[in-house]
């Protein structure tokens, strides 16, 4: 009972009682007594006579009861409500407040009714968001902590193409160290390498190779376009191959020379086995046994030399005879070997390559790319001139590859096919290395893969 009386509607109750109640005393007071009782007594006469009592009609009694009530109610309105007025206040301070994003006000008021709760769940919602805030820097500055020191360089653009964020690497690796923020990122990888502002451009993944501080750098670009706080952004982190490249070839190798091993003792061993056996055999003088002894060290002996052979070719690259080559005799024997379909047309500047050693590489990519499992019509070739370069296209509208196997896919030996490994991209790689240029590869929007083949072209001078 006594909390019923102490909540809100208890106190409501009671002030209606109370002016109620008072409504009924001013207005007996009024018509009934003690005001007609004292107006009789204000016109007494000289001779002291006292006329009766004045009663005030019901329409003047009601008149004069609202006179005197409602003054009487707004005081008693506001004495009762000043409370809750300044708790309303200070709620409505605290919710800015919170808007704002500060979370260090409470409120200390001794009520124990409702709006007592109400405070006391607003002051511990702001102790939760307090303790959640803290919780958020804190994990917020150890993720800054691991983007700006990871190798990976990190820039996060908006849908004007500023940038929003960029790491320590970012900023080493395209402003010398300097700040990112605001600049508009076309701008920024203006001086960059044209292979790597292209890749940018096209906004897809890409593995690439470019010419950075007098040294060839590898770069897997990775690109994602995402919504944050409702606005368009684009995320590139530019990933130096080069080290892990130079790893993953040396494992190459090591597996290479193994499998050679294993190859070697498994030849051997037997010859060695049929060279005992021979000797022996002629030692006792079973001389008719000796050809058969002979024919089968003969036939482990040429296994030995084709499987030798095979990697010997690939290490054996000879070096391009450079020379000038007419488009067309070229893509006609390249169409003997291989379907493709020819975009734009040939330029009408001649190729500086060695002729023999390209068509091969082109082989090769075309081959793939109608193995990648998209429509044989859509494997494209396209020839453009660019400056001093010339630039070679493969497509196709395959699959693509994966982050994974674009990382690994200029390695020595390494192949996605289930035949086992092969020359992959890395004879391709080598032979545009050898020929001063490079290679890149990238995934197409709406599927498939593109593999760029970028060679310097000779100008009259240099010829």
């Amino acid at each position: 009972m006594i909390r019923r009386l102490r909540s809100l509607e208890g106190r409501l109750s009671l002030l209606l009682m109370l002016a109620g109640l008072a409504g009924v005393l001013v207005y007996v007071g009024i018509t009934d007594w003690p005001l007609p009782q004292l107006l009789a007594l204000l016109h007494t006469d000289t001779k002291g006579v006292a006329p009766g009592p004045v009663h005030l009609g019901f329409g003047a009694g009601l008149a004069v009861s609202l006179a005197v009530l409602v003054p009487l109610a707004l005081w008693m309105a506001s004495l009762a409500m000043s409370p809750v007025s300044r708790l309303l206040r200070a709620l409505e301070g605290s919710v800015a407040s919170y808007r704002d994003g500060d979370f260090s006000i409470s409120l200390a008021v001794n009520r124990r009714d409702e709006l007592g709760e109400l405070i006391a769940m607003h002051n511990a919602l702001g102790q939760t968001l307090r303790d959640q805030r803290q919780h958020l820097v804190q994990r917020e500055l150890l993720l800054d902590t691991v983007v700006q020191n990871t190798p990976v360089a990190l820039v996060l653009t908006d849908a004007g193409g500023r940038v929003a964020y960029a790491n320590i690497a970012a900023r080493h690796l395209f402003n010398d160290g300097r700040s990112l923020h605001g600049l508009v990122f076309a701008d920024v990888t203006a001086d960059a390498p044209k292979a790597m502002r292209e890749a940018v451009e096209r906004g897809e993944d890409a593995l690439l190779t470019v010419e950075m501080d007098n040294s060839e750098e590898t770069f897997h670009i990775s690109q994602r376009a995402f919504r944050l706080q409702g606005r368009p952004h684009r995320l590139l982190l530019f990933r130096r191959m080069t080290r892990e490249l130079s790893r993953q070839e040396v494992a190459s190798w090591k597996r290479v020379i193994r499998v050679i091993s294993h190859e070697l003792n498994n030849s051997l061993a037997p010859i060695s086995s049929l060279a005992h056996s021979g000797a022996e055999l002629a030692r006792r003088g079973e001389v008719e046994r000796l050809p058969g002894v002979f024919a089968t060290i003969g036939e482990r002996a040429r296994h030995l030399h084709g499987f030798i052979a095979g990697y010997a070719s690939f290490a054996k690259l000879p070096a391009p005879r450079k020379a000038e080559v007419s488009w067309a005799p070229f893509l006609e024997g390249l169409a003997l070997h291989c379907r493709f379909r020819l975009l734009g047309g040939a330029p009408a500047q001649p190729g500086w390559f060695d002729a023999a050693q390209v068509e091969q590489v082109l082989i090769n990519l075309i081959k793939n790319a109608h193995e990648a499992g998209g429509p044989d019509d859509e494997v494209t070739l396209a020839l453009q001139v660019l400056g001093h370069e010339l630039r070679i296209e493969v497509a196709d509208r395959g699959p693509g590859m994966s982050e994974t196997v674009l990382a690994q896919a200029l390695l020595p030996f390494y192949s996605t096919k289930r035949s086992g490994t092969g020359l992959g991209l890395a004879l391709a790689r080598e032979i545009a290395e050898a020929h001063g240029g490079r290679i890149a590869l990238a995934n197409r929007e709406g599927g498939g893969l593109q593999v760029s083949l970028l060679l310097p072209l000779v100008t009259p001078r240099e010829v």
